[in-house]
């Protein structure tokens, strides 16, 4: 697959994990996918923690607003009926536990459900940003990401990278299937037919449990 494909192929798999009035929040980068895949019937709303809820598609070129855009920096467009609000309050609806579901992309995760996802020590870094707060407000947390970094496992035993937050990890979807974080350890509860079941687990430093039930990634 090249990189567009997986790409696809992991946003797509995201998407159903949403349910109709859920209030979600999507990490930058491949986690804004996501809402190109949601299932017929499936409203979410969401919200970016620089301030907005009600968020809807990316503008179309030239259509851009230079006054609406998201966490990332990247345009947004608002929904009818989306309003718009400080970081104070958006913060106080994530702490709150009022988001459903954060979706995130990540550096490293672990086996206990540890997150790494803002700094590479020695690299210039803008700063955490509202993760740290979003991994723990969240109800659920979900990882959408690339199975491996320049060939480099990034599902691990433990994480090596200053973490995110500990122990807050629920699910994670890669092109290579999809796994949940659960007390026992990383469960294998659904795989991608392009691999086998030893290309996940040699694409993985942590040891994976293959469910009893695994059944194909669609």
């Amino acid at each position: 697959m090249d990189k567009n494909q997986i790409r696809e192929v992991i946003a797509r798999r995201a998407a159903k994990e949403l349910h109709d009035g859920d209030v979600v929040n999507l990490g930058i980068g491949l986690p804004t996918l996501i809402p190109n895949y949601l299932p017929e019937g499936v409203t979410v709303t969401l919200q970016t923690e620089n301030g907005a809820m009600g968020m809807g598609v990316a503008p179309a070129e030239g259509q851009e607003d230079k006054n609406l855009i998201n966490a990332g920096g990247g345009y947004i467009t608002l929904n009818p009926g989306a309003c718009t609000f400080d970081s104070a309050t958006s913060f106080a609806i994530i702490r709150g536990g009022h988001v459903n579901v954060s979706v995130l992309g990540a550096l490293q995760v672990d086996e206990k459900g540890n997150l790494a996802n803002w700094i590479i020590p020695g690299k210039m870094a803008p700063g955490m940003g509202g993760a740290m707060d979003l991994v723990v407000g969240a109800r659920k947390v979900i990882l959408a990401m690339e199975h491996t970094q320049k060939g480099n496992p990034k599902i691990l035993k433990e994480c090596t990278l200053p973490l995110t937050a500990a122990g807050q990890v629920n699910m994670i979807i890669t092109e290579m299937g999809v796994m949940e974080i659960r007390p026992e350890g990383i469960v294998l509860t659904e795989i991608n037919p392009e691999f086998t079941v030893e290309d996940v687990q040699a694409a993985t430093e942590a040891t994976l449990i293959v469910s009893p039930d695994l059944k194909p990634m669609c």
